[in-house]
């Protein structure tokens, strides 16, 4: 249409052609043919014609297979591989069989799924508390008790299959089943042992409770290792103790022993002082009936050789021995308050007033 200046514009088209799109493979470009003829009254044809560009080589096939082999290679690898942590095992189940347990830390393969899927188990060493429980001992009394125990699951295919049918492989709930069984092991053990046994009440008395922890963990490890395949490491007592309404009765019982203890112990003394006294009665007779023995000897014998003085005496000299024995008659006789009235002339006094006969000379 001409314009102000009586230009004449002629356009091959209304507007520009629009881009043929070809087929992606052949990446194509688009042919874009503008023919203007310009008629300015210069008489001036412009006619611009757009040739089409060289199209890309698109005939490489076999590079886009390959890359696309490549991510399925990829991607298969990665569902096929399965990562052992250290500490877990690796459970590998085929249409929810279990075909194999790996416990080597690494990389090991497996069927994608959905034909083989893994669950992971954890071997760690884990500890379980059983809170506290109040039991009875041998001798009816009542004691609170919380025990802890150390356990894992030990890496065997045999054990990590059955930990995982039992609980589906999750500890926590093996930690709830092993600490009712720990309770009920609590229960059965303590009525094995007496009060004085565990608290070492006695005198003299040691204490057992190494002996009652391995009790525990062997009757654990019997009831809980064999159902859930875990291993029992360690037992060990976290309190043990007399609630408040056993104070009282373990005071007064503790009191009737000691009183029972003093009240032997006092009968013995009694009966040992008892024996002590008829052993000493013994011995005093026996020693009064020799002594009153041998006096009877001594005073026999003393009046056997008394008499054989006096007989040897009075063979000696009569006269003599009649003024001696008159002597010691008036000896035993006459005592401080004793008064005699005696004729002067008459013997032993006849001494004092009549002299002594004249003796003879002796002869040379």
């Amino acid at each position: 249409m001409p314009d102000d200046h009586g230009h004449h514009h002629d356009h091959g088209q209304a507007g520009h052609k629009p881009p043929l799109k070809t087929e992606a493979a052949g990446h194509e470009h688009c042919d874009h043919d503008h023919s203007h003829d310009h008629d300015h009254g210069h008489s001036h044809d412009h006619d611009h014609h757009h040739h089409d560009h060289a199209p890309l080589p698109g005939g490489r096939p076999w590079l886009r297979w390959s890359v696309a082999a490549a991510l399925v290679a990829a991607a298969l690898a990665a569902a096929s591989l399965v990562t052992v942590r250290a500490g877990s095992a690796v459970v590998v189940t085929r249409l929810g069989d279990p075909v194999r347990v790996i416990t080597e830390p690494g990389l090991a393969w497996r069927w994608p799924a959905p034909l083989e899927r893994t669950t992971t188990v954890d071997l760690r060493l884990r500890t379980s508390a059983s809170g506290l429980h109040t039991v009875l001992t041998r001798d009816g009394l009542s004691l609170v008790a919380q025990a802890a125990v150390v356990w894992r699951l030990p890496a065997e295919q045999s054990a990590v299959l059955r930990f995982l049918r039992s609980v589906q492989g999750d500890p926590q709930a093996a930690e709830d089943q092993l600490r009712g069984q720990l309770g009920a092991a609590l229960e059965t053990v303590t009525g094995r042992f007496s009060l004085a046994d565990l608290l070492a009440a006695g005198e003299g008395q040691t204490s057992r409770l190494a002996e009652y922890e391995q009790e525990l963990a062997r009757t654990l490890q019997t009831r809980a290792g064999d159902l859930y395949g875990i291993s029992i490491t360690q037992v060990g007592l976290e309190r043990l103790g007399l609630p408040e309404s056993t104070v009282a009765a373990t005071v007064a019982r503790m009191a009737a022993e000691r009183d029972t203890v003093a009240a032997e112990r006092k009968a013995l003394g009694e009966r040992q002082a008892g024996e002590i006294e008829a052993e000493a009665d013994k011995q005093a007779r026996l020693l009064r009936a020799t002594a009153k023995e041998e006096a009877a000897t001594i005073a026999a014998k003393g009046q056997a050789d008394a008499a054989a003085i006096t007989r040897a005496a009075y063979a000696a000299d009569p006269a003599l021995f009649e003024f001696i024995r008159g002597l010691d008659t008036l000896d035993e006789a006459i005592t401080a308050g004793t008064r005699l009235v005696l004729r002067t002339d008459a013997a032993p006094f006849k001494a004092l007033v009549e002299a002594p006969a004249p003796t003879e000379p002796a002869k040379p």
